[in-house]
């Protein structure tokens, strides 16, 4: 298995491999499934970078649920631009229903704050977010609806597994952190 990777002009090191991002979805899985026993959950996914998440954790999932996609983008290159473009797609069926966002990264937050504003405007039952990745130390805004988190991570960046930089790396089978970056 190689530890290192080179995305565009960025040289990246091994930071979580491929089984231990397994291991931590089926536990992640058997959380849910417990959790939301007897109801039917709407599993939203944030387009791009969560497709592996949500696709694995979904194999997991035992319970009868639906799921959806939505598409936001506030990353420039290898940071948070601070801004969230709009959202797409949407789903209209969420009225009274139990939400569980899935995110691959939470960092600053603010994406997610988004995503969330707009999802309570139409009225759920209830609204959790279950993120592959957290960055505590990135963290801008308060996000008690962060219920499920696979791994934390330093405030560095990371590529593979969905996540991209500038657009390549998501078909990486491991998640790497940038070995040098400016910021």
């Amino acid at each position: 298995m190689e530890t290192n990777v080179q995305v565009h002009d960025k040289e990246f090191e091994l930071l979580l491999e491929e089984d231990t991002i397994a291991k931590r979805i089926r536990l992640m899985a058997i959380q849910l499934n417990v959790d939301y026993e007897n109801r039917e959950p709407l599993f939203i996914a944030v387009l791009n970078g969560s497709f592996l998440f949500m696709a694995d954790l979904m194999k997991e999932i035992n319970l009868p649920c639906e799921t959806e996609f939505i598409k936001v983008s506030s990353y420039h290159g290898t940071s948070s631009s601070g801004s969230v473009k709009d959202m797409m797609g949407m789903p209209a069926n969420i009225k009274g229903r139990d939400i569980i966002i899935v995110e691959d990264i939470i960092d600053t937050g603010l994406t997610m704050q988004y995503i969330l504003a707009e999802i309570y405007k139409l009225e759920p039952a209830s609204v959790t977010v279950c993120s592959l990745l957290f960055k505590p130390e990135a963290l801008k805004v308060e996000l008690p609806e962060l219920t499920y988190v696979g791994f934390e991570i330093p405030n560095e960046f990371v590529v593979g597994y969905g996540l991209d930089y500038d657009g390549l790396g998501r078909n990486l089978n491991h998640i790497y952190r940038a070995i040098s970056i400016e910021k």
